[in-house]
């Protein structure tokens, strides 16, 4: 593994532990000012935005995990695709669990740091897994990859 694909990879992990922590400021550090989201039936959008739904769900509690399945380092860019299955836990009610795949676009600055500058995220509500089994991380069909 390279340099570049070992820091990649803790900036991943790095936002997945900010995310659980409800650390909003170390998830949005690790985005480009210019950072666009893609998300199924909503309009492209940013970081201001990002931080603004961030806010409006300060009270809910994140769970998950992710798996990187591929990761491409060109020059100063890379993309890696990935398999996501989040939990988010309101105060009141009930979990909603969300599952699927992103695509993402990173862009490495003069400094060296790398950041997030676009990603597709396509993840969908889950039904709750029967007799609180856990479902598998990836889907059966795409098991084999």
């Amino acid at each position: 593994m390279t340099e570049d694909e070992r820091a990649i990879r803790d900036l991943v992990d790095t936002w997945m532990a900010a995310s659980k922590a409800g650390d909003t400021a170390t998830v949005l550090s690790l985005m480009s000012d210019d950072v666009v989201f893609l998300v199924p039936g909503h309009e492209p959008f940013g970081k201001e935005a990002f931080a603004a739904a961030a806010a409006g769900q300060s009270e809910f509690r994140i769970d998950g995990r992710g798996e990187i399945r591929e990761l491409q380092v060109l020059g100063d860019w890379a993309w890696l695709r990935s398999h996501l299955d989040i939990t988010m836990v309101p105060p009141v009610g009930q979990p909603v669990r969300r599952a699927g795949w992103t695509l993402t676009i990173l862009r490495k600055q003069p400094d060296g740091r790398w950041l997030l500058t676009r990603d597709a995220n396509l993840l969908t509500v889950q039904p709750a897994a029967a007799g609180g089994a856990e479902p598998p991380l990836i889907p059966e069909t795409y098991q084999s990859e």
